[in-house]
């Protein structure tokens, strides 16, 4: 017995081809094969149901990895403040910002000086700041990380390139303002000695680096009166004799310890680009004009170098900004030096952010900042406060092309 279709030719039953295949290979309207649709139907709703299930659960794998906590910090352009204008009155939401619409209900002057005379300044002088997501008592998500990884405004580092193992958030706060308290204090004295003043400095010893030539020498409370017979009135006078010093060379150091002046010798170190004693300073200054600085919440040694320039700037006759809007970063040293800081990428854009047409970078950050200047801000390279304040004399006067600035 044959089973045939029109057209097609004749087979066997005993051939290989099974009758109904020949059902299965009928055109959807073939009148031969009445519940075509029904069947097609059912399979495209099979295929639907499992392609929405794969999708779902696909959705909901993204979503859990994307909450993950990773080992991750994330660095990002953080608030900045014009040290020239009110603490917390910046409309970009600065620190210190105490009520709505970006105004202080008590602003006060971020650097206010009483006893000398001061002078308005027009134009603005930004300190920087960066904004740290994750560390100890924080996670950062993994979508926050992809995030990062894919922008130019922001880094992704592991945890502990960033923060010290084995501490606290609240430690990290308390190191911060102590960095702050150390960079007001330095500013003070650099801007002071820049303006022609004398700033003379209590340096009494706080403790001794283990393993230096200091170490069972010098001891905690010794206060420090001269070095090579110089006589040490100013922290200056200190940091100067030791630029004359080769790292390892012996230095006599005269102390007053309980009342009794000694001589000390002591084999020096390599410091932070000079010969180094190996003690830890407790200075105190006495200070020719008050010099007041409130930063808000803003911590760590980077804001020295604006600090330092906003002082010299309020207590110059000249506008020497003349309107000119500049932001930067740098530590400072009592002796006036600009020093290298962290998340240098991040503030350049901060700053272009907040207004500003200039920066101001540590010499010694230079490497990091070539190639990540935002479009419509200018670089100028600055190693001293000589430096700084010729570069900001320079953009004021409108001839900051001449400027030396990384490359």
């Amino acid at each position: 017995m044959t089973c045939s279709r029109p057209g097609a030719a004749s087979r066997n039953v005993g051939d290989d081809v099974a009758v109904t295949f020949d059902r299965d290979i009928l055109a959807p309207d073939d009148p031969s094969s009445p519940d075509e649709d029904t069947h097609l139907a059912s399979r495209a709703s099979r295929r639907s149901v499992t392609l929405g299930v794969s999708l779902l659960v696909t959705a909901l794998l993204a979503a859990v990895l994307l909450v993950l906590p990773t080992p991750y910090a994330i660095r990002a352009p953080g608030p900045t403040e014009d040290t020239l204008g009110l603490q917390g009155a910046d409309v970009q939401g600065g620190a210190g910002e105490t009520s709505s619409g970006g105004k202080s209900a008590t602003a006060l002057p971020v650097v206010e000086i009483d006893g000398a005379k001061t002078y308005d300044v027009t134009g603005e002088l930004r300190l920087t700041t960066v904004s740290v997501y994750g560390g100890p008592g924080g996670d950062v998500l993994l979508g926050d990380v992809l995030w990062g990884w894919g922008s130019r405004e922001r880094s992704v580092q592991p945890v502990e390139a960033i923060f010290p193992e084995q501490t606290t958030r609240q430690q990290q706060q308390e190191v911060g303002q102590a960095q702050m308290a150390g960079s007001e204090s330095a500013a003070t004295v650099a801007a002071l000695t820049e303006l022609g003043y004398e700033v003379p400095a209590t340096l009494t010893v706080a403790g001794v680096a283990p393993g230096s030539g200091a170490e069972d020498v010098v001891e905690a409370g010794d206060v420090v009166r001269s070095i090579d017979g110089h006589a040490v009135t100013t922290h200056q006078d200190l940091l100067a004799s030791l630029d004359d010093v080769d790292p390892g060379d012996d230095v006599v150091l005269g102390v007053e310890r309980d009342g009794e002046a000694q001589d000390l010798t002591v084999t020096t170190a390599e410091g932070d680009g000079r010969a180094a004693l190996g003690v830890y300073l407790d200075p105190v200054y006495d200070y020719p004009v008050d010099v007041t600085i409130r930063p808000g919440d803003i911590g760590g040694p980077s804001a020295g170098t604006m600090f330092a320039l906003a002082i010299i700037t309020k207590m110059t006759p000249e506008d020497e900004l003349d309107g000119a809007h500049v932001a930067g970063t740098g530590t400072m040293s009592v002796d006036g030096k600009v020093g290298p800081i962290g998340g240098i990428q991040q503030k350049l854009f901060g700053a272009v952010d907040d207004g500003a047409d200039w920066f101001l970078a540590p010499a010694d950050n230079c490497d990091e900042v070539v190639g990540h200047v935002p479009d419509g801000l200018h670089v100028a390279r600055v190693a001293t406060i000589d430096d700084a304040r010729a570069a900001i004399e320079a953009i004021g006067a409108g001839e900051g092309a001449d400027l030396p600035t990384c490359s």
